[in-house]
């Protein structure tokens, strides 16, 4: 069994950043390949981001983030990160990490083990 919990989000202004973390138990965490997801209110799940389990660390981004977020991780932490750069009011969401277990990266029903989710509210 996998519990996530993630946390950093928050009110930021356009432009502003925010980085949100993710902290897992279990004792296989680098063996995980990892997504960032977020729901905003009345929508669909949508892929943000993944990382791979391997060393090399390969990552997926969604179009709508490449060059502005940064999905990393800290295996001795256990924790995956989403740094989160100029960020516009089209980001607010929640977003919910998850355990990748097959299939697309990109599908949310990839992945098992889903966290609670942390609020993330842009202004103008």
């Amino acid at each position: 069994q996998v519990q996530l919990v993630e946390s950093g989000g928050g009110l930021v202004q356009t432009g502003g950043s925010l980085r949100l973390s993710c902290a897992a138990s279990g004792r296989a965490f680098s063996s995980y390949t990892l997504g960032w997801f977020r729901q905003a209110t009345g929508k669909e799940r949508d892929f943000v981001a993944a990382i791979i389990s391997s060393t090399a660390g390969r990552t997926y981004y969604a179009d709508s983030v490449k060059g502005r977020f940064t999905i990393s991780r800290d295996n001795a932490e256990k924790t995956v990160y989403l740094q989160m750069n100029n960020l516009k009011p089209k980001d607010a969401a929640v977003y919910y990490c998850a355990v990748y277990i097959g299939g697309s990266y990109y599908n949310p029903d990839s992945y098992n083990y889903w966290g609670r989710g942390t609020q993330v509210t842009v202004f103008s």
